[in-house]
């Protein structure tokens, strides 16, 4: 076979630059640390390595998030453990404010201090987080949580967000919820359950209380109806007095009776003079829902009033009691659930931790280059264009005139 000048130039200089090129490209893989430099190099390897980073891009989003939510439920932690140790000093407060001995003074400086845990309480239902955006506001998180207005007819504070749970992603397919609406944690608060006597009633008791909160409040959730809430004490010639349903004629309980004497009748207790066929009215008052501040607001108003008298004190301090201990309760119950939350997040966060080790290492394997492979490959390289280089002169000198 015949082989041209041209021949021999054109394929040692394809060998040159061959080797050239893969001297090049060994000498990127080594500097880059990359063996997978285009997807030409391996198809499917990279194609499996745009799917494994934008996995990787993903955890290191859900990371930023469970930091986040994590930062934001530990805030809330202390914020609900500050409240709480407020409320029990009110508690402690209130029940003091109920000593016999203590004068008007006393009752105002006990106020006074109930003023500043009210204003304390307000601050702490207001908190904002990090980025000033106000914890309690539901989705409304630019506008303050709670506002206080004393001059207001109705509840001093009221909560001004709406009532929107926010929710962060920690996974694809997973969720926890970041914060709570202020109405749930502060505002939605169980007062207490009472009753009110119609003043028309002849005979009017001369004296009509709960005696007993829980059998009260048992009475209460079973019979209470907007629609039919009017109730009758009779009195029988039995020497009963018997509680009734107006409305339905059902009769709901009754008891011995003697005339001036207190009796009770479903955790209430009357006083009152009256004979056989005597009777008198009272219904079950609307349940009221409020805040601890607004609760403590009204207890401080109580006791810096000089006209308030021994028995209405006494009921100021049952209605504050009974705020406070379902304040308190709905405090603690929002604290567990924080903890439930925070659980999950460390949870996800391991677990993320572990599939991004995973993504990382599978990553690695596919276009992370060898280096002892590539250095010894590059000494290979490198000797055989320098072979090339060296045979090139010689091969092109080759002609059979040097044979004549």
């Amino acid at each position: 076979m015949r082989i041209s000048t041209n021949q021999i130039y054109d394929q040692n200089m394809r060998s040159i630059m061959q080797n050239q090129g893969d001297l090049a490209k060994t000498q990127e893989q080594l500097a880059t640390g990359k063996k997978l430099l285009k997807p030409s190099d391996d198809p499917v390897g990279a194609a499996k390595a745009l799917r494994l980073t934008e996995r990787l891009d993903s955890l290191t989003q859900f990371k930023r998030n469970n930091d986040l939510v994590t930062g934001s439920l530990e805030l809330q932690e202390t914020v609900l453990d500050s409240m709480r140790s407020s409320a029990d000093r009110a508690r402690a407060l209130a029940i003091q404010s109920g000593n016999g001995a203590y004068t008007a003074a006393d009752r105002e400086a006990i106020a006074s201090e109930l003023e500043q845990i009210k204003l304390e309480l307000l601050d702490l239902m207001n908190t904002k987080d990090a980025d000033g955006n106000y914890l309690y506001s539901g989705f409304q998180s630019g506008k303050q949580a709670f506002a206080f207005e004393p001059a207001s007819s109705g509840n001093a504070i009221t909560f001004s967000g709406d009532q929107g749970k926010n929710f962060i992603n920690l996974s694809e397919s997973s969720k926890v919820q970041s914060t709570t609406s202020g109405f749930e944690v502060f505002e939605d608060v169980l007062g207490r359950l009472k009753f009110t006597v119609d003043g028309s009633s002849v005979p009017l008791p001369t004296k009509s209380t709960i005696s007993n909160q829980d059998n009260f409040d048992n009475f209460f959730e079973n019979n209470y109806d907007p629609a039919n809430n009017n109730y009758r004490i009779n009195f029988l010639a039995s020497g009963q007095a018997e509680l009734i349903n107006q409305g339905t004629g059902v009769v709901l309980g009754s008891t011995s009776f003697a005339s001036g004497e207190p009796f009770t009748l479903r955790g209430m207790e009357f006083e009152v003079n009256a004979i056989a066929g005597d009777s008198f009215d009272f219904s079950l008052d609307a349940p009221q829902r409020k805040s601890m501040a607004q609760t403590i607001h009204e207890f401080e108003a109580l006791l810096n009033d000089p006209s308030t008298d021994s028995l209405t004190l006494q009921e100021g301090i049952a209605d504050a009691l009974v705020g406070l201990d379902n304040g308190i309760e709905r405090v603690s119950l929002e604290r567990a659930s924080i903890g439930g939350r925070l659980n999950i997040a460390q949870s996800m966060s391991l677990s993320n931790f572990d599939l991004q080790i995973a993504a990382q290492t599978t990553l690695s394997s596919i276009e992370d280059a060898d280096f002892a492979k590539l250095s010894t490959e590059f000494a290979k390289q490198e000797i055989a264009l320098n072979a090339a280089l060296a045979t090139f002169p010689q091969v092109s000198e080759l002609t059979l005139f040097n044979f004549i």
